[in-house]
């Protein structure tokens, strides 16, 4: 097929086409191929994605986060996938199937268990655990089989089925409590070969989003529970999405909010630095208190917060509004959870209530750390850990015991980007693909080592490298929709053509239509073919919207009377008409391109 850009892709199909050719089975004509449409918008889908998915009849809930994949959907699916393994094959991935039933002792040397706490399904009646991903399972695979620095590089991955118990699971397929997932796993003798293979995977990523027809963009990241030195995340815009963006395109410097940072001036230091001064406060309890009643400058309120890091309470200090980014609270302090004290706790370690806490006078000593922006300032506003008190003048470096500065705000929309000094924008995006240094986490807490060419034991070097198949499909539907239904891209779409057959009884229309079928399959085309008797055009032409195929080759009796037959594009609307002999160079000639938008 001269058309196809991507052979390898629908080469599967072709086979599938030709078995049920030989069985005589009509498996593609919609009075036989089961496509249960829906006209009417489910009330519990919000997003467009999953109205659309659930009313094209491509998926339908079994429970709250898990779907049927129905034959329309899983074409879809199968697509993204071998896609998927083409760039992986291409990089020198070696495709593993590995259990989603694993040993919980296996989870436990890596202390995940806990990290994953209830996110992680447990078999009831055994000992052991359902995955959420797989590193255990191929880190204990490499240390019985990889000895030797000669053994590397390895790249080997799976396209498996993944658990993880979401405890809001929503937006349709987007987070589901059990999906499909590529995960991949590099194995390296030295740092830079990690480079390497991380490289080769963001590339083989960037390959697999343009073929699927996404627009995205790439954002520096936290490792969370994954760990590692480095983590970039593959985002798609959507104000569906669950994920804060911060972004500036043109600069070229985007990042999950978890980690994103801005250019926003520090506070610095005044000239006149006039000891502490405690004040009554009793009306004001927040920041924006302070300064209406009292006419502070915002950036000189150092505002103060008591967290928990793990079991152990810290005092920390913002400035002014700036909001605390747990995330990167949690990365400074090196642990696996933080929470903020509650108002009992707070009254007990510092003597008052939250907008009344400071570093002078506290009733516990704490750990003390700040935001970077605040470094070593003086003429700061703070509570006096007395209610209805502050104290001003406060010098951090004469008056508190901070021991750190970190970057833990969390930037917002309009401040300057680090790069380019352009105005940051911040916007919810989903992710479609996450990218992990694990480095020798995993390696060193269960023991997969290697001798390195002077014969001394290594731990191994080690990547992550994930990609959500739903989340493809689901991403692909947000961006390429209308009022009408999906506009898919050629790439993934369930089928190339649909064949429309208005008033199918008449002979000639039955006639032509089931021969421009058979041509259009016998040239290599996947072809849905609208056989459906007894309906309106009105009905079939938003039926063929719904399902948003990229052409539909319309056979009326009004055009085949003189020879003609309408090809309808379904991304801009455009409508052609033509001799029915044109047909198939046509749809070749239009799918080319559209595989190009």
């Amino acid at each position: 097929m001269r058309t196809c850009e991507f052979e390898g892709v629908f080469s599967v199909y072709f086979i599938d086409i030709s078995v049920h050719k030989q069985r005589n089975v009509p498996f593609m004509r919609l009075t036989t191929y089961f496509v249960p449409t829906l006209k009417e918008i489910p009330a519990d889908a919000q997003m467009p994605s999953h109205r659309l998915m659930l009313r094209a009849g491509m998926i339908r809930p079994l429970s709250a986060g898990i779907y049927s994949l129905l034959p329309l959907g899983w074409r879809v699916w199968r697509k993204v996938i071998e896609i998927i393994r083409e760039e992986m094959d291409r990089i020198g991935g070696q495709e593993f199937h590995l259990p989603a039933l694993n040993p919980r002792e296996l989870w436990e040397e890596t202390g995940r268990v806990a990290a994953f706490g209830d996110t992680m399904f447990h078999i009831k009646n055994r000992d052991y655990v359902l995955a959420p991903t797989h590193e255990e399972i191929i880190t204990s695979i490499a240390r019985g089989s990889v000895r030797s620095y000669k053994d590397m590089p390895q790249i080997w991955y799976q396209i498996q089925t993944k658990f993880r118990n979401e405890p809001r699971p929503r937006s349709g397929v987007v987070r589901g409590r059990q999906f499909t997932m590529k995960d991949s796993y590099s194995l390296d003798g030295s740092w830079e070969g990690l480079d390497e293979s991380y490289r080769k995977h963001h590339e083989a990523y960037c390959r697999i989003y343009d073929r699927c027809g996404l627009k995205y963009f790439v954002v520096g990241a936290s490792s969370g529970a994954m760990g590692g030195s480095g983590s970039e995340e593959f985002m798609v815009e959507s104000d569906a999405g669950e994920d804060l963006c911060a972004f500036n395109l043109e600069s070229g410097y985007a990042a999950n909010i978890e980690v994103a940072t801005s250019a926003v001036p520090p506070v610095g230091r005044l000239e006149a630095n006039p000891p502490a001064e405690k004040f009554a406060t009793p009306f004001a309890k927040s920041i924006d208190d302070l300064v209406e009643q009292f006419g502070i400058e915002e950036t000189r309120c150092a505002k103060s917060l008591v967290y928990f890091a793990d079991e152990t309470p810290y005092l920390i200090f913002m400035c002014g509004n700036d909001q605390l980014n747990e995330a990167k609270l949690q990365s400074a302090l090196g642990v696996s959870h933080v929470r903020p004290a509650r108002d009992e706790e707070l009254a007990e370690l510092t003597g008052a209530d939250a907008g009344s806490i400071g570093p002078i006078n506290l009733k516990t000593p704490l750990p003390q750390i700040a935001d970077r922006r605040i470094a070593h300032a003086n003429g700061m506003v703070s509570g006096a850990n007395e209610n209805g008190f502050h104290y001003r003048n406060i010098d951090l470096d004469r008056d508190a015991a901070i021991t750190a500065y970190h970057d833990l705000r969390m930037v917002e929309e309009g401040e300057p980007d680090p790069l380019g000094g352009r105005p940051l924008r911040v916007k919810r995006a989903i992710e479609v693909g996450h990218v992990f240094k694990l480095g020798t986490k995993y390696s060193e807490a269960m023991g997969a080592t290697f001798l390195d060419a002077q014969g001394r034991e290594q731990p191994i070097i080690m990547g992550s490298y994930g990609i959500g198949v739903e989340r493809i499909v689901a991403c692909h539907i947000e961006q390429r929709h209308d009022d009408d239904g999906i506009i898919w891209h050629p790439n993934i779409a369930p089928f190339h053509v649909q064949v429309t057959a208005l008033k199918i009884e008449s002979p000639l229309v039955r006639e032509s239509s089931e021969r421009l079928y058979t041509d259009l399959r016998e040239a290599g085309f996947e072809v849905l073919f609208d056989d459906r008797a007894g309906l309106n055009p009105g009905f079939k032409f938003k039926d063929a919207d719904l399902l948003g195929l990229p052409l539909n080759v319309i056979a009326g009796e009004k055009n085949l009377k003189n020879g003609n037959i309408e090809i309808k594009i379904r991304a801009t609307g455009e409508r052609r008409i033509l001799p029915i002999g044109e047909a198939v160079e046509a749809c070749a000639a239009l799918l080319d391109e559209l595989r190009k938008t």
